[in-house]
């Protein structure tokens, strides 16, 4: 089984020639006990969205948090080439990885624009100007607190907190849950134009998302990559989709 570094869709040649942006290799996480990553190895193409699939409990977020150092881990984890396995936390994000959690964590008593200062106070502005462009409503709502804020603005500060740093990679955690169907287009056309700039890992559960934005895709299953290859010839097999993921592929 191979590791999917084929490049998104829509990329040239020159993706494929350049090696993953992120390449993960016999990683575990054990955790009160629970072996919950069992040596998963996989790689991220170096543009656009390569989404992490499975079934509810498999190793998904948790996959997520390993490569930026939020639990205990062992194995390799290159970022670039560069090993960053042995890193925590803040070192990890410092070497260029963001990451946007499944429950967007906002500071709900903070403004907008505190918010986006706390995650990067001065910069660079091409980042600024590319977050304001991405998101205009945010400068629209800056003194506004981000707790009074809808699901789906709320997920807009969470991106675009992300996106400020000059990251190499985007770890993104199921950014439409619990989202209105009119809330989940918003928030899928800024993931595509942030995937434009930026590499993306997403874990996601609609699939209708995913095959808007995914040109590779990663399926677990209890703690171990069963599949790798590309989204649309997954999700074009309806039986292979219900098999691995235990839902349809509908469109």
């Amino acid at each position: 089984m191979s590791t999917a570094q084929r490049p998104a869709r829509g990329d040239g040649s020159a993706a494929e020639l350049s090696g993953p942006v992120l390449a993960l290799d016999d990683v575990h996480v054990r955790i009160g006990g629970s072996h919950i990553l069992q040596g998963v190895s996989l790689s991220v193409a170096p543009s656009g969205v390569t989404a992490l699939l499975g079934r509810n409990g498999v190793g998904k977020t948790t996959t997520l948090r390993a490569v930026v150092g939020l639990v205990p881990r062992t194995g390799s984890i290159r970022l670039s080439g560069d090993e960053i396995g042995r890193g925590r936390t803040p070192w990890v994000v410092r070497q260029g990885v963001g990451y946007v959690p499944e429950d967007r964590e906002v500071f709900a008593t903070l403004t907008v624009a505190e918010n986006l200062r706390l995650a990067c106070p001065d910069p660079e502005p091409e980042r600024a100007a590319l977050v304001h462009e991405l998101f205009p409503e945010l400068s629209e709502r800056s003194r506004q607190r981000a707790g009074t804020l809808s699901g789906g603005q709320q997920q807009m500060v969470a991106l675009a907190r992300a996106l400020l740093p000059p990251s190499r990679l985007l770890l993104i955690d199921e950014p439409t849950k619990g989202l209105a169907p009119r809330l989940v287009t918003e928030v899928a056309a800024a993931l595509e134009r942030v995937a434009q700039v930026t590499p993306v890992l997403l874990v996601e559960q609609n699939l209708p998302v995913v095959r808007r934005l995914a040109g590779d895709v990663v399926v677990l299953d209890a703690g171990r990559v069963v599949h790798t290859g590309r989204a649309d010839e997954l999700l074009a097999d309806a039986g292979r989709t219900r098999e691995l993921l235990g839902v349809g592929s509908r469109s």
